[in-house]
């Protein structure tokens, strides 16, 4: 179920690009690499539950703030949000 789910959230990412902005770009990137690390984490540990997933990412993203300026945390904060809430 994990690994769908991941699937399911870079496909999404994915089907942005053509129209997506440099920071939506930007913010694309940025949040494949935490929601591949959080996957292949839950993986390891033999972890099936989305929504387990779906904090590990956010805790992610939450430990990760201050490699991003405030205006970059908002663009993938906002990301991160569609993309739950759309798969």
């Amino acid at each position: 179920m994990i690994i769908e789910f991941e699937e399911q959230l870079l496909e999404l990412i994915d089907m942005r690009i053509a129209t997506a902005s440099d920071d939506e770009l930007f913010a694309g990137g940025y949040l494949r690499g935490h929601i591949s690390l959080s996957a292949a984490a839950c993986e390891e540990e033999g972890i099936s539950d989305i929504e387990q997933l779906k904090t590990r990412i956010q805790e992610s993203l939450d430990e990760a703030r201050s490699e991003l300026s405030p205006a970059d945390r908002i663009i993938v904060n906002d990301l991160w949000l569609e993309l739950v809430n759309n798969a």
